[in-house]
């Protein structure tokens, strides 16, 4: 009766005018951002996380959740029609989307997306649903040592599941953990790493450092690349055949599954989850030569495993406080500008804001699918619109967004040093998501670090006493050793660059 009353709770709070407003807005903009090239949702997230700061908490995470997994329907759109992934999830769609497209089945290509993805996010909210109040229950159980193992393990599970080289993953770690330490100490109230700047005592702010490392970065690196837009497929038919909806619904099934289960784990998310479940379709298949060639279980396992990928990546983060990856990231941020402490005294504190924010997670699958399919032509028209044209307005959203934080130039200049740092992090090959957690876990690692320590005295045999501890340090240990076993290390590498090629 209590999971059945918390979601008559969320249905209300999901189903008010603003919230389903904000709601849209969210989708409507994830769509939008999905369907062009080379922004993105973390850029986008990043850019309106100001906005964030004016708005009701609830409607603010409503909009922030819509703008996640719209990217993900939208990035496919592009990805179908005409070649170019809009997000990096719908890499993948790319190989079997396109060619279906090319053998005139874009409409039956885009309506499997589209329908595969929303049972993929329908399961994935249920699976939220269920899961939820235990974790919760589980986590309130939790010390000052356990939270500090666990951010450890989600540190460490970042390195390893993040692409490119194992140690450029882990300096970049390390480089948001020291940025992390700039500000005031809470236990001394030194200034620490200031330099003498009045603007620092507080640290650094997040919105800024997003902005600039995803946002401001990304215009550049896009502009440098002058990706070359080819002409779009005209859409016909927009139902599958009997026989492709037969080959795509077991696909659909195990890429939910796949996507479902990568979407909890630190570091995981929907480009992880879109890829495996490619490569097992591949695998499993008993024509595998036709995947790479319009092979519609290309299109179906992919665009189900990114989707469900992208709803329970919410788990971890309204559970435990621990982003799973660099938007979850970015939603801790948003949660904090609001004044709440993520973790799992969400759930008691603020249960409309909790289970509101689950609802409308099915509510914007639904409004996803209702904006998909009959605005294929308008998302078509869009893509003509050259980037260069986009790249100024981008720009000057992220300068405003910037200075309306705090009414500073600060802040502004901010943005751009840490848009040239995310731009020089590209051209090295560095990914600007493990610095973004290591930024976000740091300061909280290091504070249920000395938590524990002072509880136990000084002894740091605590973290081997307490059971939880132990149980992810062990975990952790684990990842490590894998990450150094040869063939561990080669099978990651060559699916790593078979995801980007």
């Amino acid at each position: 009766m209590d999971l059945l009353s918390n979601l008559g709770l969320g249905l209300s709070v999901a189903f008010s005018f603003q919230n389903l407003l904000y709601a849209f807005f969210g989708c409507m903009v994830g769509t939008l951002i999905g369907v062009l090239p080379g922004i993105g949702p973390v850029a986008t997230i990043a850019m309106l996380l100001p906005i964030t700061f004016h708005l009701p908490p609830t409607a603010a995470l409503i909009m922030l959740a819509g703008i996640y997994y719209g990217a993900a329907y939208g990035g496919s759109t592009t990805s179908i029609l005409v070649n170019l992934p809009g997000e990096s999830s719908s890499v993948v769609t790319c190989l079997d989307g396109y060619q279906m497209a090319r053998n005139g089945r874009a409409g039956a290509a885009l309506s499997i997306s589209a329908l595969g993805s929303f049972f993929a996010g329908t399961v994935g909210t249920v699976i939220i649903v269920i899961f939820a109040e235990p974790l919760t229950q589980m986590a309130q159980k939790f010390g000052p040592a356990d939270y500090c193992s666990l951010m450890a393990l989600g540190l460490v599970a970042a390195v390893v599941l993040a692409s490119g080289s194992v140690l450029k993953a882990i300096a970049m770690v390390f480089f948001g953990l020291l940025f992390g330490l700039v500000g005031t100490d809470v236990n001394t109230g030194a200034q620490r790493f200031t330099f003498d700047i009045p603007e620092l005592s507080d640290g650094i702010d997040f919105a800024p450092v997003a902005m600039g490392l995803f946002g401001i970065a990304e215009i550049v690196a896009n502009l440098e690349r002058q990706v070359a837009r080819s002409g779009a497929i005209k859409v016909s038919s927009l139902w599958p055949t009997r026989e492709e909806t037969r080959r795509a619904w077991p696909a659909v099934l195990r890429g939910t599954a796949i996507g479902a289960i990568l979407g909890v784990l630190p570091g995981g998310g929907p480009t992880l989850g879109a890829f495996s479940a490619y490569t097992l379709e591949k695998k499993i298949s008993r024509t595998p030569h036709i995947f790479g060639k319009g092979a519609v279980e290309g299109v179906a396992a992919p665009e189900s495993a990114n989707n469900a990928a992208s709803q329970t990546s919410f788990i971890p983060m309204l559970t435990l406080g621990i982003p799973s990856n660099a938007v979850m990231a970015l939603m801790v941020g948003a949660m904090i500008i609001q004044g709440i402490q993520p973790g799992p005294e969400v759930m008691t504190k603020r249960p409309d804001l909790f289970w509101g924010m689950i609802a409308s997670m099915w509510i914007g699958n639904l409004m996803l699918v209702i904006i998909n399919l009959p605005m294929i032509g308008m998302w078509v028209k869009l893509l003509t619109v050259p980037y260069r044209f986009l790249a100024p307005a981008i720009l000057l959203f992220c300068c405003i967004g910037a200075y309306s934080l705090q009414n500073s130039t600060f802040h502004v200049v901010q943005v751009a040093l840490f848009g040239v740092l995310g731009y020089v992090f590209s051209r090295l090959g560095c990914e600007g998501a493990p610095f973004l957690l290591g930024l976000v876990l740091g300061p909280q690692m290091e504070e249920y670090f000395r938590r524990a320590m002072l509880l136990s005295r000084g002894d740091p045999m605590v973290f081997i006493q307490r059971p939880i501890s132990l149980g992810l340090l062990i975990a952790t240990a684990i990842l490590l050793v894998l990450m150094a076993l040869p063939s561990i290390k080669k099978a990651r590498e060559e699916a790593f660059q078979e995801e980007e090629g």
